[in-house]
């Protein structure tokens, strides 16, 4: 594999994904409809992963965690903690910057019912794996949700029993690099309570202590 490697814009790995795809570009052709790729500096500290593209979010969009509610949190967030800079319009030519911090998600295409299968996970891993590679300076890792914190220990190679899936929580892996925790971003976890801003912002909270500490 070469040092960084995404997937086309029509990638074909994941027959579901594919005919999913092709179904929203007949029903939504004003969307983006292909796999999103990362969003933020190469060179960042931070990065930030998610499940899998929003169908009216980031797959009509194009850019990670733009479109829908979850990334009304993410970016009010990100920019009060000082990874972020411009207004976030949800748009992906809004002029909003990300600073010393990536997003990306475990699976790059929107899948049916915001649930991506096990051999698709599998399919996109390579891409996450390139990711990693090209990212020299990376220092933490924030998981929006359990699956995108199973995707990051199968990643690197670790048992899902290793290192337990925790609101707040914070593993310092043996590559030096610190896995950070968070209940997803939806509207439905804040809808419920599961999670509020503030339990948000101290989880941000921790990752600019450790970053600056």
């Amino acid at each position: 594999m070469t040092a960084y490697q995404q997937p086309d814009i029509d990638c074909q790995l994941c027959p579901r994904l594919v005919e999913f795809r092709r179904a929203n570009q007949e029903k939504f052709p004003q969307f983006y409809n292909g796999p999103v790729r990362p969003f933020g500096p190469i060179n960042a500290r931070l990065l930030i992963v998610g499940l899998a593209p929003g169908l009216k979010g980031a797959n009509a969009t194009g850019r990670p965690f733009t479109g829908d509610y979850a990334g009304d949190l993410l970016y009010d967030t990100l920019k009060k903690f000082g990874f972020a800079k411009g207004t976030y319009d949800k748009r992906p030519d809004d002029g909003l910057e990300l600073l010393d911090c990536r997003i990306t998600n475990a699976v790059k295409c929107v899948p049916p019912e915001n649930k991506p299968t096990g051999p698709e996970a599998n399919a996109c891993r390579p891409f996450l794996i390139s990711e990693f590679a090209s990212m020299e300076n990376l220092s933490a890792i924030l998981c929006l949700g359990q699956v995108a914190h199973q995707a990051m220990l199968r990643t690197f190679g670790l048992k899902l029993s290793s290192l337990k899936f925790a609101h707040g929580a914070s593993h310092k892996m043996e590559n030096g690099i610190t896995l950070f925790d968070s209940y997803h971003c939806s509207r439905y976890n804040t809808q419920t309570y599961r999670l509020t801003p503030e339990m948000f912002e101290n989880v941000f909270a921790d990752i600019r202590a450790h970053l600056d500490g």
